[in-house]
């Protein structure tokens, strides 16, 4: 997610004139235990849900600004899932973690790691967290610095220690990211992380935000988020990525998840970006789900899985679905569980 500074750029960039159409499936409630947030979601194979929480940036509202991030886990299995916060290991510095996007890997041993896009003193790390599931905690194993992971918004993990992050914005002064948006400068990327190579992979992006892959490995899907659009990028052995095309979708594309059942993109999504920058109880920033099917297809089908005013969910940033589930997570409101 990124907004936190475009007070100066066009009103047409940021849809400051659009109003929401309410689309809302019947059998849907927020999710008691999450106020502070859902930024992003990642859902293991086996239905357990990861879910971002407390995140701190710049421009955005906060409910909480003195408590830390925290990561909750969802069993959407149960009859009646509920959060639960995760504990995190002793000699993490937990007072300062500010969780931004985040991404699973299942190792061959069926060992589950979580990687954390982290905020601290709003610099960027990815932290690496073992999961451990009977005691339902987090071991904190690795911070990963580097001088190209900076204002690291996403992140999409390949393998032990390698991953795909997106970079949301090129410079950190204020007065700079202004121009930097007013100007359209496109500064922004996509890079791989791995011991042996860092680089960058795709440049062009106006803001760079959410990541994902496609269930084939094949494919990578990137939203820009002041472009309104998302790029699917071929992945190459040399982790390369190529685009293939660009899907418009006229809403500003915050964080993507596929469907594991049908491959289907999912997008949350911000309608009127001003409204989350101008804050205002009165007239709250709206919420938006898109379901992009077919995206590798010369006419992808864009349609609308969840839409409202802000009446209900507050600024949306991702949308994740396991077997007729879904979980809308927000940027620093509550949280949505749907059955479909």
């Amino acid at each position: 997610m990124f907004f936190g500074r475009l007070r100066g750029c066009p009103r047409e960039r940021t849809n400051a004139y659009r109003e929401v159409e309410p689309v809302e499936p019947q059998n849907c409630h927020l999710i008691e235990g999450l106020e502070n947030g859902s930024e992003d979601i990642d859902i293991l194979p086996r239905g357990l849900a990861f879910i971002s929480s407390g995140l701190k940036y710049p421009g955005m509202p906060n409910f909480a600004p003195d408590e830390p991030g925290q990561i909750f886990l969802m069993d959407l299995n149960e009859q009646n899932p509920r959060v639960q916060a995760l504990n995190i290991s002793d000699g993490f510095d937990k007072a300062s973690f500010n969780p931004h996007g985040i991404s699973t890997f299942i190792d061959k041993d069926q060992i589950v790691y979580l990687y954390v896009v982290n905020h601290p003193h709003m610099e960027s790390t990815v932290e690496i967290f073992k999961f451990e599931e009977q005691q339902r905690s987090l071991v904190h194993l690795k911070t990963i610095k580097h001088e190209l992971l900076k204002s690291v918004n996403d992140i999409v993990v390949l393998g032990a220690e390698q991953f795909y992050a997106t970079r949301d914005h090129y410079f950190t002064n204020f007065f700079l990211v202004l121009l930097e948006m007013v100007m359209d400068l496109r500064w922004t990327y996509i890079l791989f992380y791995s011991p042996r190579e860092v680089k960058v992979v795709a440049k062009g992006f106006i803001s760079a935000n959410g990541i994902t892959i496609s269930p084939d490995k094949k494919y990578i899907y990137v939203a820009d988020v002041l472009d309104k659009n998302i790029h699917v990028m071929k992945k190459h052995d040399n982790w390369d990525l190529t685009q293939l095309k660009v899907i418009q979708l006229g809403t500003l594309v915050d964080n993507l998840t596929v469907d594991p059942d049908t491959g289907d993109i999912l997008a949350g999504c911000h309608p009127n970006a001003i409204k989350l920058l101008m804050y205002n109880t009165e007239d709250p920033p709206g919420s938006e789900v898109l379901r992009i099917q077919n995206a590798l297809s010369e006419k992808p089908r864009i349609s609308t899985e969840y839409a409202n005013d802000g009446s209900v969910l507050q600024g949306s940033s991702v949308a994740s679905v396991y077997q007729e589930k879904l979980l809308i997570g927000t940027v620093f409101h509550k949280a949505l569980y749907c059955v479909l």
